[in-house]
């Protein structure tokens, strides 16, 4: 039995909420007077109301406190699919309460039909989660209406986290401290989560009046449900459409000092690298370091770290180029990646690359790595957060010099600001600037400025204008980017005008094109079939883009139709065909031994790819493409995001691309073969093995990863490297090595 203190509840039964706590210009229902927690108004806005406890709860799961019994929960969802704002076919019971110390969420999700749950994976930030039965909540803890803080869970323990800027811009890397515990019942299942105040940002003063969005997930019947109304054919992404969140009143956060973390780590390493000047073999190393991390304001935070070690990441996975651009690896650092979408620019991301033509003015894999080499990071800072209106970004870092690659000791600093505007808009500014270049002479700098506008409820008008200095490039320097996106669920149309000149360096950004103009244009058409029950839409999508170069040639022209069918069951056919016209002013080398002399081609590619759902034994993406290719043609084939669904301990995830190419001037073949396996022993502790066969670049590599976040917020790593090559016969030859051991501790103030 839980002691009767956990049962106490203080419950304000008469008083409304007092006019104050209340933002000018409010106009939702009026607050809810408890035990009643919920009130919604014609127009389908809702107001919610948290419950204060007079001591914590205990986390398990099993929502027997008396919060449970004598507050009415939070209910009544409503579809987005299949059946756009219809009732949800499941019920789901809300509560949110708090203490001095964390906000409480526990939820009672019933099932028709337990038996087919969809729950078969249980570590951390997995797209799994995403892809299970799950329960998601999201706080905009400044009333933004723009940002928010996610979180979700599924019924075996699986969880994620993320930080949502700008109603879209998703991080799913950001890993706060955070509880929860889940169990499965007689007809469903229950969960319960602590999110300590410390763990969040949010405005001033002890009353709070927050944005709250609930999200369910019945992924064995693939219907999703929300606490309000969403615009349709958002998916699950509608959790990120912040503007439409519920707004959550009666918080009181504590009046505490501001949060203080210290996490200091060592590591010790044994290494081999045979491809270096001077080898090395089983070479024993040792290091320590530390981050800090300081609350200087309820919404700024400064970030510290000294020494930084990133020995324990995931390694990159490889990827096959048979274009004439770079290729984009997205960050996996931990130490970036918190609130890195408040250094987003100008519609681009900068963990996945999704706009390829877009800059990125700052892609924080410029700091710290070098001619595929780790560079150490000495000492670094960082303050992120909100002040007012303004969102505010500012990052310097300082790197060692290493003689043995040539590269010098360099400075690199990043300021953003932008600014809310009207309901729904912003508009900022960037500037970025390293000290030395990485050919070693000279400074190099970028400015630039850019806004997001949005209209009614499915347009949006994004745009920016930014321009760098290197010593020696000045015309053609600058760039431009303006886009028109109306997104609703039956109609999509996008207009898109965008130039960056071939001396625009942004350095410490990423371009993957430049020398060009670009005029796009997207036209699609998405219908519901009301008569074919097993399907859900249709989509219809048509676009054209024309790209020239600066003097005024043609050298790209892409027209692609694609259709698509979304089954109720979620399984996708997709059927594409691009034609594409390349010119090309240099010879492309393609593979050894095949290189394609420069003049103008036409490509023209058919693509048939069909989704297997989560919920089936085997699932992923598996496609087949055929098509002319630079006087030739290409075949390819492609089994990926795949899932063996074996247990919800036990994962495997077996990948392959392969391309058949002939050409008059050379024939070629590559394959690419990856077999992630992952044994997750508890939801905080999991074993993960990646190995992966590139044959475009004769690479075999294995990485192999123990975590164990033995206490919130502190984490033992073990990690196994190796990297071999293919290129003379037999057992692929090593080439490196290393083994990690790796202990961190957060020490919470």
């Amino acid at each position: 039995m839980k002691s009767a203190a956990c049962s106490l509840l203080l419950l304000v039964l008469s008083a409304p909420l007092a006019a104050q706590e209340l933002p000018s210009g409010y106009d939702g229902p009026p607050p809810p007077v408890l035990p009643t927690t919920v009130s919604r108004d014609a127009q389908g806005r809702v107001t919610v109301r948290a419950v204060r406890l007079t001591a914590p709860l205990r986390i398990d799961g099993q929502l027997d406190e008396a919060l449970y019994r004598t507050v009415t929960p939070i209910s009544d969802f409503i579809q987005l699919e299949p059946q756009p704002g219809a009732p949800a076919t499941e019920k789901t019971e809300v509560w949110v309460a708090f203490d001095e110390d964390n906000v409480y969420v526990g939820v009672r999700a019933s099932e028709s039909q337990p038996g087919r749950m969809v729950a078969n994976e249980m570590r951390r930030d997995a797209a799994g989660v995403y892809q299970n039965e799950n329960f998601a909540f999201a706080f905009d803890t400044f009333y933004d209406r723009r940002n928010s803080v996610n979180f979700q869970f599924n019924p075996v323990g699986g969880r994620m986290d993320g930080q949502n800027t700008n109603e879209g811009q998703y991080n799913g890397d950001w890993n706060p401290v955070w509880d929860f515990a889940v169990r499965k019942v007689d007809g469903g299942w229950t969960g319960e989560a602590a999110v300590p105040f410390k763990s969040l940002r949010y405005r001033p003063g002890r009353a709070q009046v927050w944005g709250v969005q609930f999200r369910r997930v019945n992924r064995w019947k693939n219907e999703i449900s929300f606490l309000t109304r969403v615009p349709d054919g958002l998916g699950t992404n509608g959790i990120q459409r912040t503007s439409r969140s519920a707004t959550l009143v009666g918080i009181e956060a504590p009046p505490g000092s501001r949060a203080l973390d210290i996490k200091p780590y060592v590591t010790s390493d044994l290494s081999t690298d045979l491809t270096a000047d001077l080898p090395v073999r089983n070479k024993v190393g040792k290091d320590f370091g530390a981050d800090v991390k300081y609350g200087l304001t309820r919404g700024l935070t400064a970030d510290f770290t000294y020494n930084t070690d990133f020995a324990h990441v995931e390694a990159d996975e490889q990827q096959v180029n048979l274009t004439r651009f770079s290729l984009f690896f997205p960050e996996k650092r931990e130490f970036f990646l918190e609130n890195q979408g408040i250094f987003n620019f100008g519609g681009a991301g900068s963990t996945s690359q999704t706009i390829f033509d877009t800059p990125i003015m700052f892609y924080s894999r410029r700091i710290g790595l070098d001619q595929e080499q780790e560079i150490p990071v000495r000492v670094g800072g960082r303050l992120t957060g909100r002040a007012g209106p303004y969102t505010l970004g500012l990052l310097n870092m300082e790197t060692k010099d290493v003689d043995r690659l040539g590269v010098p000791a360099t400075n690199f600093a990043v300021a953003r600001v932008r600014r809310d505007i009207l309901r729904r808009s912003a508009i900022g500014a960037i500037a970025t600037r390293r000290s030395r270049l990485a050919s070693g002479t000279g400074s190099g700098e970028t400015f630039g400025v850019d806004g997001s506008f949005a209209f009614f409820t499915n347009l949006s008008v994004t745009g920016y204008w930014a321009r760098t200095r290197t010593p020696g490039l000045r015309d053609g320097d600058t760039s431009y980017r303006v886009n028109a996106n109306y997104n609703a669920d039956r109609y999509g149309v996008m207009l898109e005008n965008m130039m960056t000149g071939g001396n625009f360096k942004p350095e410490i950004g990423y371009v993957r094109r430049d020398n060009f103009r670009k005029s796009r244009l997207a036209l699609r058409f998405s219908p519901r079939p009301t008569r074919i029950r097993s399907v859900r839409k249709f989509t219809y999508e048509v676009q054209g883009v024309y790209y020239e170069t600066l003097a005024g040639v043609k050298e790209t022209r892409d027209v692609e139709f694609t259709f698509q069918t979304e089954f109720q069951s979620s399984e996708r056919i997709q059927v594409s065909y691009l034609d594409t016209f390349e010119l090309l002013t240099s010879p492309l080398r393609l593979a050894r031994g095949v290189t394609v002399p420069p003049g103008g081609y036409y490509l023209r590619t058919l693509t048939a790819q069909t989704t297997i759902g989560q919920q089936r034994a085997i699932s992923g993406d598996i496609s087949v493409e055929h098509g002319p290719f630079y006087s030739g043609d290409r075949t390819a084939f492609g089994f990926t995001g795949a899932r063996v669904k074996l247990n919800a301990h036990l994962a495997f995830e077996p990948g392959i691309q392969i391309n058949r190419v002939t050409l008059p001037f050379g024939s070629f073949n590559t394959a690419l073969v990856s077999t992630r396996t992952t044994y997750a022993i508890t939801p905080m502790m999991f074993l993960s093995g990646l190995v992966q066969y590139n044959s475009s670049n004769n690479a075999f590599s294995t990485n192999v990863r123990l975590r164990w976040e033995y206490r919130p917020g502190s984490e033992l790593f073990v990690v196994l490297n190796e990297g071999r090559h293919t290129r003379r016969g037999g057992f692929p030859h090593l080439e490196n090595r290393s083994f990690v051991v790796k202990v961190n501790r957060l020490l919470r103030f």
